[in-house]
């Protein structure tokens, strides 16, 4: 068993994380067990990896999916689907040659799959927030507005096995790209089959990843993933089964961790200290990064540059991840988490330092606040924040 702080740095490797433990580690409280007890902090809203946004989603999809390529270690790309890709003189179009695999179901992944599922997060009609991120893709953007049908989408299937993208520009990191979940394939069948019910129950969709999930009835707080026997690399997989409940209760965890119901567990800062000199402590730098997004449409205010300002401004990160939240967490650099990436041998997140973006200058958030509310003709301004209904998310707000 291992106790852990999770540093919160700055989110696609951290959903690699399940992956990884259930590819190649002995988790389990004894070392000749095949069964993993996880929890996550909060509830698992979908398993539609067109609609997915959250963590946990992407957990449990990169868990029961696979998509072109997988993520490694060390800033590596590995073959998942695709066996090999080649990539054009100008870099504008990539090929992906794909292996012979399964669906759960036992029917042939194809590149037709890829085809559909991005289409499918394209199409305005499935109103997919991540849609944006195909951006580069030919047509995208005119596809998810509207302007061009889906058959535009510059991704064709040339037979079976291989898939051709093309890009609007060149992309060297295309390839981290379409290994993340909403890259991944959809069975058009199967969404077809469960309609408006596909990926709200384990039950209601079909994977290609090393689990399958069972229980998860779209409610509950406890499922499980099962090895899935139909996925071409099963033999790499060294567990058996994954058994996860979401705790959001630190306290609860902890309780369920020292009674062996759990092979983890992470702490918040009170426990933090508890624990601090265990043998059994780790600090696990997450590739996440938390931020606020102002809903600009809901509330023009946050049009304003200065009430952005302000509010950045106003924001002690250091404070908050030190005496807040005391979990491990650091301040960040920007938008690029610590220690995820490097270019040319330095940490990106050096490279990506925007100082203006994380200062903390109480009088002159203040000035700009002011200057905003002059420009938008207000004398006051309050706004409701949502968050996430865990532990973490309650301290920071």
């Amino acid at each position: 068993m291992k106790l852990s702080s999770v540093a919160k740095l700055g989110g696609a490797a951290a959903f690699a994380a399940l992956i990884l433990a259930g590819c190649g580690s002995n988790s389990s409280q004894s070392s000749n067990s095949k069964t993993l007890n996880w929890t996550e902090s909060a509830n698992l809203p979908t398993m539609d990896l067109s609609k997915a946004t959250d963590v946990v989603s992407g957990r449990m999809t990169n868990s029961t999916g696979e998509g072109l390529l997988r993520l490694a270690a060390d800033n590596k790309v590995i073959p998942g689907v695709a066996k090999n890709y080649e990539i054009s003189k100008d870099g504008k179009t990539w090929t992906f040659n794909l292996r012979k695999s399964n669906w759960s179901n036992g029917k042939p992944v194809t590149a037709k799959d890829f085809v559909y599922s991005w289409q499918r997060t394209v199409n305005p009609k499935t109103a997919s927030q991540y849609a944006y991120i195909f951006g580069n893709i030919v047509n995208a953007n005119k596809v998810n507005t509207g302007k061009l049908p889906l058959s535009k989408l510059g991704v064709e299937a040339k037979g079976d096995y291989k898939l051709v993208v093309h890009l609007i520009k060149p992309q060297s990191f295309f390839k981290y790209m379409v290994a993340q979940s909403y890259y991944f394939p959809e069975s058009k069948a199967a969404v077809e089959k469960y309609g408006s019910k596909y990926g709200t129950t384990s039950s209601s969709l079909v994977y290609n990843g090393p689990f399958k999930m069972t229980g998860w009835n779209g409610t509950n707080d406890s499922w499980k993933l099962v090895k899935n026997n139909q996925y071409w690399n099963k033999s790499k997989v060294k567990l058996n089964d994954v058994n996860v409940q979401v705790i959001k209760d630190p306290a609860t965890a902890l309780n369920s961790y020292q009674s062996g119901k759990l092979d983890f567990t992470t702490l918040n800062g009170t426990q933090v200290n508890q624990f601090k000199k265990s043998k059994e402590y780790r600090v696990n730098k997450e590739a996440s990064t938390f931020y606020l997004e102002m809903n600009r449409q809901k509330d023009p205010i946050f049009k304003n540059a200065n009430i952005r300002k302000a509010l950045s401004l106003a924001i002690d990160r250091t404070q908050m991840a030190d005496k807040v939240m005391a979990d491990g967490s650091v301040a960040p650099k920007g938008y690029v988490p610590a220690n995820m990436s490097k270019h040319d041998g330095k940490d990106f997140a050096d490279t990506a330092y925007t100082k203006t973006g994380v200062s903390y200058n109480l009088a002159q958030a203040k000035k700009y606040w002011a200057k905003g509310l002059k420009e938008t003709g207000k004398k006051s301004a309050s706004f409701n924040l949502l968050s996430d209904d865990t532990d973490k998310a309650k301290k920071s707000n």
